[in-house]
């Protein structure tokens, strides 16, 4: 069967995924007040880690965690940690809606690195559409320079960062399969998060009022009765929207499929209004359609000449 003949159901398959990450992320911001970052990091991935392992021993599908390339799937699996773990930090201060669409600059940053690192040619009319895509940033952040705070750029810097792990994940593609690279992500967000709780577990640098600052120092395993039941929640939310995505990528075409996982920041504003009351700003609404139509540009413009950097993986 074509691919294209699967769209309908890849198209199905996105946009039910990007509804459960839009759950997940509500997850975060409804328990940050009360656990660690890097233990909610640490359960989530274990949990997602476990219900892999489970899906390839029913599948039959042997994990080979050896690398081809052992120091780029080192550098993408902290780049992808590190990044995600800005965007974290992000839902402790902004709302679903906004952090989601800041986090759609990243097929800016990786058309950029697409032409810096793997020679991509990238004509004047991508450029253009790159640029109006960062005005799209600059209107949804809204700076006021007097008072501006470099956190506010924290899904900017989960966006760069994804897109930088992207790059390395159309490299090590080609000879490691997608298992082996799920399973360097999870291994290392666990190892990582293990090393947290080895150095800052017990709280002793948890000294700040600042609420973002605590969700990243808090004390782990200060309240498992109440978080550890979302936690596993979220761990099978993540699992099972990446699973969605994946397949969605695999039996549709990826040019198809990718332009509705734009789909997040409705979900995203939809379930914050539900369950926090967060009404987008007019700015964040004006600047989210600037960045989608930016995106969308970019997607054709990579259809056209044949170039499917951004549009052959999958956004999250």
């Amino acid at each position: 069967m074509k691919l294209v003949d699967n769209n309908p159901k890849g198209i199905a398959f996105i946009l039910m995924g990007m509804a459960i990450f839009s759950i997940q992320d509500a997850l975060i911001k409804f328990i940050y007040n009360e656990t660690s970052l890097y233990e909610l990091y640490f359960g989530r991935t274990l949990v997602a880690f476990a219900l892999l392992l489970i899906y390839m021993f029913f599948k039959k599908k042997k994990l080979i965690l050896k690398s081809h390339y052992p120091y780029l799937t080192i550098f993408r699996v902290i780049l992808f940690f590190f990044g995600f773990s800005f965007f974290y930090i992000s839902l402790t201060f902004m709302t679903l809606a906004m952090a989601n669409a800041l986090f759609f600059s990243s097929p800016f940053f990786i058309s950029i690195f697409a032409k810096i690192f793997l020679k991509e040619q990238i004509g004047i009319r991508r450029i253009g559409a790159i640029v109006v895509g960062f005005i799209g940033v600059y209107v949804v952040l809204n700076p006021n320079f007097d008072d501006f705070k470099i956190i506010n750029l924290a899904p900017v810097a989960c966006a760069l960062c994804y897109a930088a792990s992207m790059i390395i994940l159309k490299i090590t593609s080609e000879k490691d399969n997608v298992y082996t690279q799920l399973a360097h992500l999870y291994i290392g967000a666990i190892s990582i998060s293990l090393l947290f709780l080895i150095f800052a577990g017990d709280g002793k640098f948890n000294t700040f009022t600042d609420p973002s600052l605590q969700f990243i120092f808090r004390r782990w395993f200060s309240n498992p009765s109440e978080t550890w039941p979302i936690i596993t929640l979220m761990g099978c939310c993540g699992a099972v929207a990446f699973a969605l995505v994946f397949n969605a990528y695999n039996i549709a075409s990826p040019t198809t499929v990718s332009l509705f996982e734009y789909s997040l920041i409705i979900y995203a504003s939809i379930v914050g209004y539900f369950l926090f009351k967060e009404i987008p700003e007019v700015r964040t609404i004006i600047g989210s359609l600037i960045i989608i139509s930016a995106g969308l540009y970019i997607y054709f413009r990579e259809k056209v000449k044949d170039q499917p950097i951004v549009t052959e993986n999958p956004i999250r």
